[in-house]
């Protein structure tokens, strides 16, 4: 059985993740008030997008990092732009491909060291370098952590450490406030993407 304090979250996750991948797909998505607005799927030009120069993005790895990174991380043909700390300041404006590869591995990496073999590394999650294989990797992130919250009990959410993803307060924290914190990161990086799809179609006109 679901933790009842798990339950609010779990509602929350679902709905930001709905409206995520309806904003990204269409042909419609929620506008939260129970209306549907029509939307167009996303291109691989528009993932690609800088509206600013020197954007860090999502890049062939034979190309290289692009301006103020010193890496591309990720396995496989593509990378996303990223540096040691401390990151460079201010920080660098990000592509929607950016944003939606950050979200997508930090969903996956945190169910395998939540639920799995809590041995994954950014350096073995493969990066998606165009907008079908982008979506499937978010589809399977968001699928992932849910799966490993409904593995977990109400002895779980109040250990610290329970999940050992390294790259964030994991290790300090009770394991209830990192699921907090993976909310609140689906639903930034969810507005985010949503207003980028806007500024590109106002752009186009």
């Amino acid at each position: 059985m679901t933790p009842p304090r798990l339950d609010p979250l779990l509602h929350q996750f679902d709905f930001a993740c709905e409206r995520l991948t309806g904003r990204l797909t269409g042909p419609v998505m929620d506008s939260g008030d129970g209306s549907e607005t029509r939307v167009g799927p996303l291109t691989d030009e528009e993932y690609f997008w800088e509206p600013v120069p020197d954007c860090w993005s999502v890049r062939r790895r034979a190309d290289g990092p692009g301006a103020r990174a010193t890496l591309l991380a990720g396995a496989g043909d593509w990378g996303r732009d990223a540096a040691s700390y401390p990151h460079p300041w201010p920080p660098p404006f990000t592509t929607l491909a950016w944003r939606l590869s950050h979200l997508s591995e930090m969903l996956t990496l945190r169910a395998e060291h939540t639920a799995g073999g809590r041995a994954l590394t950014r350096s073995d999650y493969r990066i998606s370098g165009d907008v079908t294989g982008a979506v499937a990797a978010f589809t399977a992130g968001a699928t992932a952590w849910r799966e490993a919250l409904l593995s977990v009990d109400d002895t779980a959410l109040d250990t610290v450490g329970y999940c050992t993803y390294p790259h964030g307060s994991d290790a300090e924290e009770p394991f209830l406030d990192i699921v907090w914190w993976v909310n609140q990161e689906v639903l930034h990086h969810g507005a985010e993407i949503a207003l980028m799809r806007d500024l590109y179609r106002a752009r186009q006109r």
